[in-house]
């Protein structure tokens, strides 16, 4: 059974688009584009390529074809190959030189007696004209043959010599090829990007060229080269090798590393969408403000307490602009000071978007800072905690609800986000027993009854959940989110008319509480249910649109219009919403995971340009095998 990763879930575990994208892929093993009936996966750890079952039953019989002898051979090659620590049949760059075999396309007779060098005639440009088309051809066989000898013997300069002498008589890829291996065993990385373009130049589909230059590509930095002919490489070869495949993965993450770094030097600090602030923020139960921070007290602009006031007004706006002044304001408020008793409270609200705004080292600082000067502060407690998990201490996520607890133990937002950590964890009991001790201390709070409905549907109990469900609609009959969230169980259920029937509840509620800044959210819901249910692209996309119209900077509604838009074969608009994503994305890990969907992308498109044999072939087998990805 595969299971919805709520947006209540998404924003008060620190997640983004990019995390929940990439627990549906695992589930539902959804595809950023087919490739010669393979589908290629972006995860957070790079691509995942699956074969189609046709390409499962082929690859079976072609290994059932062997016979016994070429199986011990191949066996022996691997045990030999594993002994010296490189892979079977291989040279220094991983890619066996090409002997016996002609390159793809062309056709070579058998190799030639290997003959001394010093017994051929003299052959360089000056002479090379005065031999027959027949002697030319023939030395170059036997050229060819002296320089494998030597490579074997590791004489790579010698090698080079006699494949350049080859060449002379008879321009072959093959000969290309080969000496780019001995340029790639001296790490003479131009060379083997001038030789490989020369062989594939001749031959467009040299799979073993395609790689060398790949392999020289990726020495010399040149991630997004390597990265082209490698994806070339696998389609050529329809992914059975899985070095090329795991080179592609490789390459994917380094572009998108690469070029992720820039975007965040270029972009500095900044608030995500209103969507995701509002769903982090209301995660934390509505309380009254700090005691003479009230709107009705008359308070100086120009003073600290004044700042924190009006950032406190700012906040409850609901906007981007709201939440930016708001930021503005808690900062401006701590270095103004005078805060005397709210000091604490202060660093508390700063730290709160620092975070946001993906500064988490000094949002920790302050929040540390906060306890310090008031250990009561149990809020303080959990946001750093929840900032531990997301830096990867589960320890000290852990002990920080403990530290919570000692001071607070009737606290029910503790409760409720120790949930989310167990959660998180996937430790579903535990976090079931919290979120039920978070309700039965405040039973008041929406998002504690979602998320145990949630939780109680990844435990398998589906008949709770739903019961959990109808329980709290009972109780909040006019809140949208239980509405919205209902009908993702219910569209992951494929109760397509019921699911939509409560994200158009959803979004009703939403226009008449909030028609200037709405919830987004059952849109975009919204829209990925009419795909499932009818393939109805049109009306997505417009739900999508007007999502983006409502909340220019919602991520969710990016990348789903991104999805959208490939699933037609949209490629070149849907690269563009892959990037606008990774813009608008918070942390670096999170717009590496973007960047790596626009790469996918990007490549395909490259693929197409250069090498349309290629895309046509893509384009058939990929309409014979997987189709098109299920978007969830």
């Amino acid at each position: 059974m595969t299971t919805p990763i709520t947006r209540v879930e998404q924003a008060t575990s620190n997640s983004s688009l990019w995390d929940r994208a990439s627990t549906w892929v695992s589930e539902n093993k959804a595809v950023a584009y087919t490739i010669a009936g393979t589908v290629v996966v972006i995860t957070a750890g790079g691509v995942v390529y699956y074969l189609s079952d046709s390409q499962k039953k082929s690859v079976a019989a072609a290994e059932k074809k062997k016979s016994k002898k070429e199986r011990r051979k191949e066996k022996k090659e691997k045990e030999e190959a594993a002994a010296q620590g490189k892979p079977a049949g291989a040279s220094a760059d991983g890619i066996k030189l090409q002997d016996e075999e002609a390159a793809i396309g062309s056709k070579e007779p058998k190799p030639a007696t290997v003959e001394p060098a010093d017994e051929l005639p003299e052959i360089n440009e000056s002479t090379i004209d005065s031999f027959s088309k027949e002697d030319r051809n023939n030395y170059a066989g036997k050229l060819k043959a002296a320089g494998n000898q030597a490579y074997g013997s590791k004489d790579y300069n010698k090698a080079i010599d006699l494949y350049g002498k080859a060449i002379l008589c008879k321009p072959d890829p093959v000969y290309y090829s080969n000496r780019a291996a001995c340029y790639n065993v001296l790490s003479e990385w131009d060379k083997v990007v001038e030789d490989t373009s020369a062989a594939i130049a001749m031959d467009s589909e040299y799979v073993k060229a395609l790689n060398r230059r790949a392999h020289a590509y990726e020495h010399l930095a040149k991630y997004s080269e390597a990265l082209l002919d490698y994806t070339a490489s696998c389609i050529i070869d329809g992914f059975k090798n899985e070095q090329s495949a795991q080179s592609v993965e490789r390459l994917l993450k380094k572009v998108a590393e690469k070029k992720g770094k820039a975007i965040l030097e270029a972009k500095g600090k900044k608030l995500p969408s209103a969507t995701f602030v509002s769903n982090y923020l209301q995660s934390f139960r509505p309380r009254p403000p700090p005691a003479g921070l009230e709107e009705s007290a008359e308070l100086d602009e120009n003073t600290g307490k004044g700042q924190l006031q009006r950032g406190l007004t700012a906040m409850s706006n609901k906007t981007s602009a709201g939440y930016e002044e708001a930021s503005r304001r808690f900062k401006q408020a701590i270095m103004l000071g005078g805060l005397d008793e709210h000091e604490a409270f202060a660093l508390n609200m700063r730290a709160t978007f620092l975070y946001l705004e993906g500064d988490v080292e000094d949002a920790l600082k302050d929040l540390t800072n906060a306890i310090e000067k008031q250990p009561s502060l149990s809020q303080a407690y959990i946001k750093r905690a929840s900032m531990q998990l997301e830096l990867g201490s589960k320890e000290q996520a852990a002990a920080d609800f403990d530290l919570a607890m000692e001071q607070n133990k009737d606290d029910p937002d503790i409760y409720y986000h120790r949930a989310q950590l167990h959660f998180i964890l996937g430790e579903w009991v535990n976090a079931a027993k919290d979120y039920q001790k978070s309700i039965d201390l405040d039973g008041d709070f929406i998002y504690s009854h979602i998320q145990l409905g949630v939780t109680q549907y990844k435990m398998g109990s589906i008949t709770s959940s739903m019961a959990t469900f109808r329980r709290t609609i009972k109780k909040f009959d006019k809140v949208p989110d239980v509405y919205n969230y209902y009908g993702e169980l219910l569209l992951d259920q494929q109760k397509y008319q019921e699911a939509i029937d409560k994200f158009e509840m959803a979004i009703d509620m939403e226009r008449q509480a909030h028609p200037t800044n709405m919830n987004v959210l059952p849109l975009i819901n919204k829209a990925l249910a009419l795909f499932q249910w009818k393939q109805d692209f049109k009306s997505a996309e417009e739900l999508c649109e007007k999502a983006l119209v409502l909340d220019p900077e919602c991520d969710i509604a990016v990348a789903t219009m991104a999805q959208l838009l490939l699933q037609q074969g949209k490629v070149t608009q849907a690269l563009e919403y892959f990037e606008k994503a990774a813009e608008l994305s918070r942390t670096e890990g999170e717009i590496v995971n973007a960047l790596s969907y626009a790469e996918a992308t990007r490549t395909q498109l490259e693929v197409a340009e250069k090498y349309p044999q290629l895309q046509a072939r893509l384009q058939q087998m990929g309409a014979g095998g997987l189709g098109g990805p299920q978007m969830r």
